[in-house]
């Protein structure tokens, strides 16, 4: 791995440097069924799947020492619409309602057939979790993220994807047949006649290994200023990164290279509330339990309820890239002890409190009289039932004293534009062919978020991550049992 001191070196996908090289130019030095490149959301369930064949080796490589990439940063709640647990609390609906949900939220641009498998899929993904995996999942029945219809979250203890992620890694741990390195990045495919052989590794030499399926798992992009700029929207380019630092579009330039076909580059999920100074992430909950967003004039500037994705540029877009995150007591209480992002932050001092708006903002650092005539006007519509003056209607409650709030910033969490893949994540070219042996899922695939920022729905990230995950190591099992 690249030392801590060394300059960083970027690449496009337009890099001249060889990433896949010839399997007659390798001699391998050892061999495994089942290879999984990057140990995140994606790449951790792909590994599940795969290991439930016993008669399978499967190795899963991570270039970091630690596991979960951004699932390990996210809240680790799967959507998923028409499991059992909402039917245990009187939520009757169907993957269809899901799917409207999703294809409303990104104006229609992303795959609709590809919606709805996964959507359709996620009932299984998240039963298999429980039943199969004995993952501690619960259904989040006490508040909605931005345009979700019903209640579907289905979510870890702590409402923390490291929490997940540890639940994973210990299953992984487990199992005879399954086998993870860390600190072991994966550098090379290693192809013939276009189909995948294996992959060259790097562990203080370079090594390579023989696989008979290779599923690519590295995620994104985002972590890759160059290939940001080039792809996606310049105000996002210079803002806070807050993904895994590993994301820096490995295995999406592996699967181009090897002829694999790319959609929705531009796409990219942000996050509107990273406090200023703690760097730590203030649950989009408060927003929509009723929080507001002032800037440092003391106006609000968009409606919140459109989604932390969406707003994050609405956010950058502010004089210093900030804004100011104002809400009270009451939900400071309702979070505090559900989310530990939330109490992360409480810990780390990222919040102040006072009795009165004027007050606060003077802690803050934004103008006193307009955050307190803001906030007035905010509350004044909601008594009288009518969209306030952003046009936001959604999530609004009283904001009463005491208050609380923090200084926050836009930022990129990571993207969601990569390769194309089928049903069952397998690597497609332009003419539609496959690329042979070879999978992507999470941010190596094309996500189904449609273009830009606006279009994503929060649970998008694992619902591409651990969806074509699972569907990934099912159908790599499934061909080699068959064979």
């Amino acid at each position: 791995m690249r030392s801590p001191d060394a300059a960083p070196r970027e690449r496009a996908l337009d890099d001249a440097g060889a990433e896949v090289v010839s399997a007659e130019e390798v001699e391998f030095d050892m061999e495994t069924d089942v290879l999984v490149a990057g140990a995140g959301g994606c790449g951790l369930t792909a590994t599940l799947a795969a290991c439930e064949n016993e008669d399978l080796k499967v190795t899963l490589l991570e270039k970091s020492d630690e596991v979960g990439g951004n699932a390990a940063l996210s809240t680790g709640m799967i959507p998923a619409a028409g499991t059992r647990f909402q039917r245990e609390a009187g939520i009757e609906e169907e993957p269809a309602d899901m799917v409207a949900d999703i294809q409303s939220k990104n104006g229609h641009e992303a795959d609709e057939e590809m919606v709805r498998h996964l959507c359709e899929s996620s009932v299984e993904l998240v039963h298999w979790l429980v039943d199969g995996w004995d993952l501690s999942l619960h259904l989040v029945d006490d508040f909605k993220y931005p345009k979700h219809s019903e209640y579907r979250m289905h979510s870890p203890p702590g409402r923390n994807g490291e929490n997940l992620v540890a639940e994973m890694r210990g299953r992984i741990e487990a199992r005879d047949n399954a086998r993870l390195l860390t600190n072991t990045p994966a550098r090379k495919l290693v192809a013939k006649d276009g189909a995948v052989e294996g992959v060259v590794i790097e562990t203080g030499r370079q090594e390579s290994i023989r696989a008979e399926k290779v599923i690519l798992a590295t995620d994104g992009f985002a972590g890759n200023r160059e290939m940001i700029s080039t792809h996606c929207e310049e105000d996002i380019a210079e803002a806070l990164y807050y993904g895994s630092d590993g994301n820096t579009g490995d295995g999406i330039r592996w699967g181009s290279q090897l002829g694999g076909d790319l959609a929705s580059m531009d796409a990219f999920q942000g996050h509107a509330t990273v406090v200023k100074g703690t760097e730590t992430l203030s649950t989009y909950a408060v927003v929509m339990n009723g929080g507001v967003l002032v800037n440092a004039d003391g106006e609000r500037f968009g409606d919140e309820s459109t989604g932390y994705s969406k707003f994050a540029l609405d956010v950058v877009r502010q004089p210093g890239s900030v804004a100011y995150e104002v809400f009270d007591e009451r939900i400071f209480e309702r979070l505090r002890g559900e989310f530990e992002d939330f109490d992360r932050a409480i810990t780390l001092g990222s919040y102040v409190s006072a009795d009165t708006i004027e007050t606060l903002a003077g802690k803050l650092g934004c103008a006193p009289g307009p955050t307190a005539e803001a906030v007035a006007s905010y509350n004044a519509s909601v008594e009288a039932g009518t969209p306030d003056a952003v046009g936001r209607t959604d999530g609004r409650h009283m904001l009463e004293p005491p208050f609380y709030g923090a200084e926050v910033t836009g930022s990129l969490f990571h993207t969601q534009g990569g390769l194309v893949v089928d049903e069952d994540g397998r690597v497609l070219r332009e003419d539609g062919s496959a690329v042979e042996n070879l999978y992507a899922g999470g941010g190596c695939a094309t996500g189904i978020s449609g273009h830009g920022s606006d279009g994503y729905l929060s649970g998008n990230g694992l619902t591409t991550a651990m969806g074509f995950g699972r569907l990934a190591g099912l159908h790599a099992a499934r061909s080699l049992g068959d064979g």
